[in-house]
């Protein structure tokens, strides 16, 4: 199995931190966070990974196996980053990690065990967390519902009380071809301006909505973060 680390933005939210490089070589706890990627994927048995770089491509040469290249990185968004890596993801399962996110090679062995087509880790202790990160768990929480199957019924809206966040979903994915193949169409099917500014949440509601491929989401308890702001770095530097 293949694994693709989406890399491509900036990541304005840190502000002075992205001046210079991209958000992925920010340092937490000594290293930079795609070290952390490439550590725990490599560490369930991933050799063969690939970097959509973007925003400061340079400085990511020659740090993993691949690169594919987003020369409209800063006009597009996330889903279409991950669809100048189509040419792997049309040929076999791969795993799909956010840059600015950081997890043990557990998270990921438990997707490469997952037989869904399109599958997806979730933080279902996210409150604890989310309580660090903002005070108010609810204000930047989305809503996250399952079936018992552990079929995704819900993703990416507004919660209005705790009880519609059944976990968070943690920028970690797995994606056979025939689940890239839905997200594809769904892609394609929008006007070229949603299909640019298209977010990795509202693809995956919308794969909800088409109802041809479910979505399985696979609980996890380990250690992990995503780091959004300078004031997200401090959280987890302490």
């Amino acid at each position: 199995m293949k694994a693709i680390i989406l890399a491509a933005g900036r990541g304005s939210r840190m502000k002075s931190m992205t001046a210079a490089n991209p958000k992925c070589l920010v340092e937490l706890h000594g290293k930079p966070l795609l070290e952390h990627q490439l550590s725990s994927l490599r560490g369930a048995g991933i050799s063969e990974i690939a970097i959509v770089t973007g925003y400061r491509a340079d400085m990511l040469r020659g740090r993993a196996t691949h690169e594919f290249h987003n020369p409209r990185w800063a006009e597009t968004n996330m889903v279409s980053s991950l669809a100048v890596a189509a040419e792997w993801l049309d040929e076999e399962a791969c795993i799909v990690s956010y840059s600015d996110i950081f997890y043990e090679p557990l998270a990921v062995k438990s997707l490469m065990k997952c037989d869904a087509d399109l599958a997806i880790t979730f933080d279902p202790n996210w409150e604890r967390l989310w309580t660090d990160r903002f005070g108010d768990p609810l204000l930047d929480a989305e809503t996250f519902r399952k079936a018992e199957s552990g079929v995704l019924l819900e993703i990416g809206q507004k919660p209005k009380k705790t009880l519609e966040v059944e976990g968070q979903y943690m920028g970690l994915l797995r994606f056979s071809p025939a689940g890239w193949a839905e997200m594809q169409s769904i892609r394609q099917g929008l006007p070229d301006a949603q299909r640019d500014q298209l977010d990795m949440t509202s693809a995956l509601q919308a794969v909800l909505e088409n109802g041809k491929v479910p979505i399985q989401t696979v609980p996890y308890d380990g250690t992990w973060g995503e780091i959004d702001s300078a004031e997200d770095l401090a959280v987890y530097q302490n």
